[in-house]
């Protein structure tokens, strides 16, 4: 898929908004096929971003993990 998207589940800690939202724009560029949309898309990228980063964020706190030593 996108090799700049990092994993954001670690046994270090959760990953912040900051770090999912950056994961979220990687995935709708990549998508999109546009790294800045036009003023015309501004608003629909925006919403999707927005969007994958809220699921992202709802997934990672749902996910129940086993960590191995």
């Amino acid at each position: 898929m996108c090799r700049s998207i990092v994993r954001l589940r670690s046994p270090e800690g959760p990953a912040t908004r900051e770090e999912i939202t950056e994961a979220a724009l990687q995935y709708v560029r990549k998508v999109s096929g546009f790294r800045t949309p036009s003023r015309a898309n501004t608003e629909a990228f925006d919403r999707a971003v927005a969007a994958v980063a809220d699921v992202t964020e709802q997934m990672l706190a749902d996910l129940v993990v086993t960590y191995r030593a």
